[in-house]
């Protein structure tokens, strides 16, 4: 039996949700929770399988959640259940170690066969719920890019900043020109500058 904890804060959707897994002969829901902190705390309490989890709880988010599962509870793959992917949420649900993002749309049935591929160790993100995450738009940069153009806004050399975040002068050089190039800036400085205007630092 694959064992599911259901979080989510709409009772009807997750007694929904309870009585279409109870269908399938191999899953089992064995807590549900309706905030953050209660999934939580019944994943330590229950030990399952799979955590299936709503993005937006009282508390703790789903994607918080889910980071937290990854360290507390590893034996348990979570998955994200939501009615709209709004813009990052995707990518910092990949990021929590979140297997599965899936829409409320999907039938009973087809959540059975996720939960089941995400409990194999695999993965599944909804296509429409993707495309919505890229229409959407991502940061231009990535978290550590967005560290990279702050020293060098103050015109600071290369083995500085290398220095100050703890990297070799040449991942310092090759972070800095991707920074530059996703900005369309001439150089590092300018990037800086240019990241500090449209809220990326």
């Amino acid at each position: 039996m694959i064992r599911v904890l259901l979080a989510d804060d709409e009772h009807l959707i997750r007694g929904a949700l309870a009585s279409l897994l109870a269908l399938e002969d191999d899953i089992t829901v064995v807590a549900e929770a309706g905030t953050g902190d209660e999934a939580l705390a019944m994943a330590r309490a229950h030990r399952p399988d799979v955590a299936v989890l709503d993005p937006r709880m009282p508390g703790c988010d789903g994607v918080s959640v889910a980071a937290t599962l990854r360290g507390t509870v590893p034996q348990c793959t979570s998955m994200i259940v939501t009615s709209h992917a709004r813009g990052g949420a995707l990518k910092q649900a990949l990021g929590a170690g979140v297997r599965g993002f899936v829409p409320k749309t999907v039938s009973g049935r087809r959540l059975a066969e996720i939960i089941r591929t995400v409990h194999t160790d695999g993965r599944y993100v909804d296509h429409e719920l993707a495309a919505d995450a890229i229409a959407a738009g991502e940061p231009p940069l990535t978290p550590r890019e967005t560290g990279m153009p702050s020293p060098a806004e103050d015109g600071a050399p290369v083995a500085e900043i290398a220095s100050h975040a703890a990297l070799s002068p040449g991942t310092v050089r090759n972070h800095l020109s991707a920074a530059t190039a996703e900005l369309g800036a001439e150089n590092r400085h300018v990037a800086a500058r240019v990241a500090r205007v449209r809220g990326r630092l």
